[in-house]
C-alpha cells in the first residue's frame, strides 16, 4: 500500500490485530487515531521509503494495553509517551528511527513479561540494565551511540537471553565473566566496539548453546582458544580485526558444526593447524593478514564443503597444492611466498582465483576449461612465456590480471571470445558467486531457525503474538559480511572493488610485461569492458579504430609502447572514458578534441613529439603538419630501408657462398691450390695436438 495511512481504521472499535508493515506510506500519522481501539493488542507500522512521520504526542488518551508494538522506520524523534503506561508488552520494535537519549531500561522494568526488545539503528546513549533480573529473550540495540563500559552484571540481569546484539556502538572495557551465565544464548554479536582484553574463560565454557559468536572489530587480545572450550554447537565464529597473537590453539577441536571461521587481520603466528581439517562442515575459512608461515596443510585441502578459502597476506611458502576441494569457489592466496609453477588443475571449479604477488614461475598453465571462473588474478609473479590460447576458453572471465610478469609473445586475438561482462549466475542453493559480488557461503546455516512458537516459554501469548512472529521471523543468515573484496588496477590506481561495484567491474590488465606485436583489432569487440591496460610492453603498430566500440570503457592505458600513427578520431565516441593514457609512444598528428578526449591534460600525451594541438604545446599549422607527415613517411621508409638492408645482406652472403662452392667443384689449379692449403692446415693442427 502507498499514500497516507487510512484514517478509517480508527473507527473499527473491535479491532485487535493491526499490521501495516512493509508499506510505502508517507505523510503524517497520529497515534491518536487509535484512541478508540480499546481492544487492540498488536499494532505494527512501517514505511519502506522512510517517508512516514508518526505523531506520538497529543491530548488524547490511549485505552488499550498492547502485547506487540512495532513502529519501524517511522521517523520517531523521541519515545512515544503512551509507552509509559503499557504494562503487558511482549515485543517492542522501535528500530530504524531517530530516537535519542538514555537507553529505555524502564521498558523492561514496566513490562515484566517483555521478551523481545528491538532498538537498533537509533541514537540512544548510556546503555543501562534494569535494577533486577529480567526474563528478556532477545535484545538488539546495535548501531546506537553507547560509549560507556560494558556492564559487568549483564549475565546476572538478563540470564535468559537467547539473542544479544550490541554491535556497532563504542562500548569499552573487558568482556565480563557474567556472560558465562547466559547458558541458553545462541547468538552474540558485540562486533564494532572498543572492547579489549582476553576472552573470559566463563564465556567459552558456560555459553555452550552458542551458535553464532561475532566479536570482530574490537581490540581483544591474547591467544586464540589455547585451552579446550565447550562451544560444541558453534557454527559461526568471527574474531577478525582484533589484536589476537600467538599460535592458533586447538580449543575449537570439538566444534565440529563450525561453518564459518574468521580469524583475519590479527597477529597470529606459527603454522596453520592441521586440526582445522577436522571441521568437516566448514565452508568459509578466513585467516588473511596475519603472520602465518609454512605450507598449506593437506587436511585443509580435503575439507569437502569448503567454499571460500582466504589465506592471503601471510608468509606461507612452498608449492601450490595441485588441487582443492571440488566445492571451493573462492580462493585467495595472494601476497604470500608461494613458489614453483602453477598446476594446470588448480583452477578446479573456482569462481575466483587470486595468486597475485607471490614467487610463482614458469608458464601460465593451460588451465583445464572452467566456465565458472569469473576472476583470475596472477599479477606480480615471475611468469614467463606466451599467453596460452587456451585462456580464451575461459569465456566468463570478468576480471583478468596478468600484469607485472615477464610474459612475451603477442596478445591472442581470441581474447575477444572472453565476455568481460556480466557472468551467468551460478547458484545451486548452497553457494556461489553472482554479478553483484555477493557470496553465498551458507544460505541456511541455522536451518531456518527464527522466533517460532518454541522460542517462547509463555503459553498465553495468543494468536496475535504468534501470527506476528510467523509473519516476521528473525532468521539468522550470515554471509561473511555479504561481500567479496577484489583488488584491480584501473584509472591509474589500485582499487578495491566490493559488493555491487565488483559486480559491475570488467577489466583486462596485461601491463608491465614483454609483449610485442600489434594490438589485435578484435579487442574492440569487448564492448562491455571498463578497464583495459596494455602499458609498459613492446607493442607496435597503430591504435585500433575498433576500440571505439568499447562504449563502456572508463580507463584505457597504452603508455610506454612503440605505437605510431594518429589517434583515431573515432575514440571520441567513448563517452565514459575517465582515464586515457597514450604517453611515451611514437604517435603523431592532431589530438582529437571532442567528447571525453577534450577533458584530458597533456600528461596523457607526454613523450609523443609528433602530436600537435591541445592540450600539447605544439600548434598544428601547415608547416607542422607537413613536417609530421614527412616524419611519418620517413619513419615508414626507415622501417622499409632497414628490412631491405637485412634482406640484401642475406642475399649477398648466399650468392658468395654458392659461387665459392661452384668454383671448388671444377678441377682447376685454383681449386687444387685451395685443397692443398686446407690439407697443410689440417696436418699442422694434428701435429700441434700430438
Amino acid at each position: 500500500m502507498s499514500g497516507k495511512v487510512p484514517s478509517a481504521i480508527g473507527s473499527i472499535e473491535s479491532l485487535e490485530y493491526l499490521s501495516l508493515f512493509d508499506n510505502d506510506f508517507h505523510g503524517l500519522f497520529s497515534l491518536g487515531s487509535l484512541a478508540n481501539l480499546s481492544k487492540l493488542k498488536v499494532f505494527k507500522l512501517s514505511s519502506i521509503s522512510n517517508s512516514l512521520q508518526v505523531v506520538s504526542e497529543g491530548s488524547w488518551k490511549l485505552e488499550f494495553q498492547l502485547h506487540v508494538i512495532a513502529l519501524r522506520s517511522c521517523n520517531l524523534g523521541k519515545l512515544p509517551h503512551f509507552l509509559l503506561h503499557q504494562k503487558e508488552l511482549r515485543l517492542v520494535d522501535l528500530s530504524d528511527n531517530r530516537l535519542h537519549g538514555l537507553f529505555p531500561s524502564w521498558l523492561m522494568e514496566n513490562n515484566t513479561n517483555l521478551e523481545v526488545l528491538l532498538l537498533q539503528n537509533n541514537s540512544f546513549t548510556n546503555f543501562q540494565l534494569p535494577r533486577s533480573a529480567h526474563s528478556l529473550l532477545l535484545l538488539d540495540a546495535s548501531a546506537n551511540e553507547f560509549s560507556q563500559l560494558f556492564p559487568d552484571n549483564i549475565g546476572w540481569i538478563l540470564p535468559n537471553l537467547r539473542h544479544l546484539n550490541l554491535s556497532k556502538n563504542s562500548l569499552q572495557g573487558n568482556l565480563p565473566s557474567s556472560l558465562g551465565n547466559m547458558r541458553k544464548m545462541y547468538f552474540l554479536d558485540l562486533s564494532h566496539n572498543d572492547l579489549y582484553g582476553k576472552l573470559p574463560r566463563s564465556l567459552t565454557m558456560g555459553c555452550y548453546s552458542l551458535m553464532f559468536l561475532k566479536l570482530s572489530d574490537n581490540k581483544l587480545s591474547g591467544n586464540v582458544f589455547p585451552e579446550p572450550t565447550n562451544l560444541t554447537s558453534l557454527q559461526v565464529l568471527s574474531l577478525d580485526n582484533n589484536q589476537f597473537s600467538g599460535r592458533i590453539g586447538d580449543g575449537l577441536l570439538n566444534s565440529s558444526s563450525m561453518s564459518i571461521l574468521d580469524l583475519s587481520n590479527n597477529y597470529l603466528t606459527g603454522v596453520i593447524p592441521s586440526w582445522i581439517g577436522n571441521l568437516y562442515g566448514l565452508n568459509t575459512l578466513l585467516i588473511s593478514n596475519n603472520h602465518l608461515e609454512g605450507q598449506i596443510p593437506v587436511s585443509l585441502i580435503d575439507i569437502s564443503f569448503l567454499v571460500l578459502l582466504d589465506l592471503s597476506a601471510n608468509r606461507l611458502s612452498g608449492d601450490l597444492p595441485h588441487r582443492f576441494s571440488s566445492d571451493t569457489r573462492m580462493l585467495f592466496l595472494q601476497d604470500n611466498n608461494f613458489s614453483g609453477t602453477i598446476p594446470d588443475t588448480v583452477l578446479g571449479n573456482a569462481s575466483i582465483l587470486d595468486l597475485r604477488n607471490n614467487r610463482l614461475s614458469g608458464n601460465i598453465p593451460k588451465f583445464v576449461s572452467n566456465q565458472k571462473i569469473y576472476i583470475l588474478l596472477l599479477r606480480g609473479n615471475n611468469l614467463t612465456g606466451s599467453i596460452p590460447s587456451q585462456m580464451c576458453g575461459l569465456t566468463n572471465i570478468q576480471l583478468l590480471d596478468l600484469s607485472d610478469n615477464r610474459l612475451n609473445g603477442s596478445i591472442p586475438s581470441c581474447f575477444s571470445n572472453i565476455s568481460f561482462s556480466f557472468p551467468t549466475l551460478q547458484h545451486d542453493g548452497q553457494e556461489g558467486y553472482d554479478n553483484a559480488g555477493l557470496i553465498f557461503v551458507s544460505s541456511d546455516i541455522f536451518g531456518g531457525m527464527g522466533l517460532d512458537e518454541d522460542f517462547f516459554s509463555t503459553e498465553d501469548l495468543g494468536k496475535y503474538y504468534r501470527s506476528m512472529l510467523m509473519l516476521d521471523p528473525f532468521s539468522i543468515d550470515y554471509m561473511a559480511d555479504s561481500v567479496i573484496e577484489v583488488q584491480f588496477a584501473a584509472k591509474l590506481r589500485y582499487d578495491s572493488y566490493i559488493g555491487l561495484t565488483l559486480g559491475f567491474m570488467f577489466g583486462l590488465d596485461l601491463s608491465l610485461n614483454e609483449l610485442s606485436g600489434e594490438i589485435p583489432a578484435e579487442l574492440g569487440d569487448l564492448v562491455d569492458i571498463r578497464a583495459l591496460n596494455l602499458s609498459h610492453n613492446h607493442l607496435y603498430g597503430v591504435l585500433p579504430q575498433s576500440f571505439s566500440n568499447m562504449e563502456d570503457l572508463e580507463s584505457l592505458d597504452l603508455s610506454f609502447n612503440i605505437l605510431h600513427g594518429q589517434i583515431p578520431s573515432q575514440l571520441t565516441k567513448l563517452s565514459s572514458l575517465a582515464v586515457f593514457n597514450v604517453s611515451y609512444n611514437n604517435l603523431s598528428g592532431i589530438i582529437p578534441q571532442e567528447g571525453q578526449l577534450s577533458t584530458f591534460d597533456e600528461t596523457s600525451y607526454f613523450g609523443n613529439p609528433l602530436l600537435c594541438g591541445q592540450p600539447s604545446n605544439r600548434s598544428c599549422n601547415n608547416d607542422t603538419l607537413k613536417e609530421t607527415h614527412a616524419d611519418v613517411g620517413e619513419e615508414e621508409e626507415d622501417v622499409i630501408d632497414i628490412v631491405s638492408f637485412y634482406w640484401s645482406i642475406i642475399a649477398a652472403y648466399v650468392t658468395i657462398l654458392l659461387g665459392i662452392l661452384a668454383s671448388l667443384s671444377f678441377d682447376s689449379s685454383w681449386s687444387r691450390t685451395w685443397f692443398s692449403v686446407v690439407d697443410a692446415f689440417i696436418h699442422k693442427v694434428k701435429s700441434l695436438i700430438s
